[in-house]
This record gives structure tokens, C-alpha cells and sequence, in this order.
């Protein structure tokens, strides 16, 4: 499990090389990686929340019951896990392009891995600052980037000015993804007796 977090952290280049001739299937990606990775700031977010509540750093917070944090993080784990699939998509169809183009498979793998330091960077949410989870969530896609940089040329087997392009614009697309996974996290996390409140009735 998780075998390649570390080496993603530490040496990307030599572990996106070693990963290159892996023939991982997608069920075995989620079970082993993005399934306990996706936990991280869903576990975060429910302590942070119910313990402390959402604050700007100043004595007013937004603090959910228990069941309320639950029913959010089931909801928020969910649209994590979507958003990994819909990445993997997007690097598919980018893909399309160059003559051996990867199956979905290996994209949906590829955008699994490259998630790993933004899913790491939930674990802030234990103290759920806002400032501060923000600068988290910049930090993580900011290394993700990085590994898309470096990982894409190497992954699809084209150039270095052919995966510039398109770590670009799959880079763009990511920060769309990550917006709205920010917003969600404020609506699901900040207001979600609210929101719960309002689909029952």
C-alpha cells in the first residue's frame, strides 16, 4: 500500500521511471492509493470541524455536529475520488493526439499518483484555519504540478516541449478542479448543517 509516495515526495524522476513499465490496474490504484489518500483530508476536515470548526484564525468558528460532518465527508470523499477519474479523463483525451496514445487506464493511474501531494496536504485540516488551508492547497498543487512536469514526457513518451504543452493545459484544467473542490470543501465543511437542512426539507 502506498508504495510510491515517498519516491513521488522525494526522487519524482527516478519514480515516475519506475513506474513507467507498470502494469497496474485501476481497481488496484484505488484500493492501494487513492481510496487511503482521499481519507486524509476527509478524516482532517470531520476533526477539525466537529473539534474545532472553521475559523479565520479569530475566536468566531463554523463548528458541525457529528452526524452533519459525517454525511459532508461522505459527500466530500465522493466528489475527491470523482475528481481523480475526471482528471485521468482529461490526460486521456489530451493524449489522443500523439501517434501511441495511453488507454484510459493508464491515465486514470497517472493523475492518481500525481493527486498525492494536494491529498496529503488535507492533513491541515485537522486545524481547519482557512488562511492556512489555503496555503496548503497552493503548496500541494503547486508540487503536483511538479510531478505532472516532470512525469508527462516520460508517461505519454513524447518530448519535453510536447509534455510542456500539455502539463500545461492539463495543469490548467487541475486548477478549475481544485477551485471547485476549494469551494466545495467551504460549502460541505463551513455550511453544511445548512445545506443538509435545506435538501430535507
Amino acid at each position: 500500500m502506498l508504495t510510491h509516495v515517498w519516491g513521488l515526495m522525494a526522487h519524482p524522476q527516478r519514480e515516475w521511471k519506475q513506474m513507467h513499465d507498470e502494469h497496474e490496474t485501476v481497481f488496484h490504484l484505488y484500493a492501494h492509493h487513492v481510496l487511503i489518500l482521499s481519507a486524509v483530508p476527509v478524516i482532517c476536515s470531520f476533526i477539525g470541524t466537529t473539534q474545532f470548526g472553521w475559523g479565520l484564525g479569530g475566536e468566531r468558528t463554523i463548528q458541525l455536529g457529528l452526524l452533519d460532518a459525517f454525511y459532508a465527508g461522505i459527500v466530500f470523499y465522493l466528489v475527491i475520488l470523482s475528481a481523480v477519474w475526471f482528471m485521468g479523463s482529461v490526460i486521456h483525451w489530451m493524449a489522443q493526439r500523439f501517434v501511441d496514445p495511453p488507454n484510459r487506464r493508464r491515465c486514470v493511474k497517472f493523475a492518481g499518483y500525481v493527486a498525492t501531494p494536494m491529498l496529503l496536504s488535507g492533513i491541515v485540516a485537522l486545524y481547519p484555519i482557512v488562511w492556512l488551508c489555503l496555503l496548503a492547497g497552493v503548496i500541494g498543487l503547486c508540487w503536483s504540478g511538479y510531478l505532472l512536469y516532470v512525469g508527462i514526457p516520460n508517461f505519454l513518451d513524447i518530448t519535453d516541449e510536447q509534455g510542456f504543452i500539455v502539463s500545461s493545459a492539463t495543469l490548467a484544467i487541475g486548477v478549475l478542479v481544485l477551485e471547485m473542490l476549494l469551494a466545495a470543501t467551504v460549502l460541505l465543511w463551513g455550511y453544511g448543517e445548512q445545506i443538509i437542512l435545506g435538501l430535507l426539507q
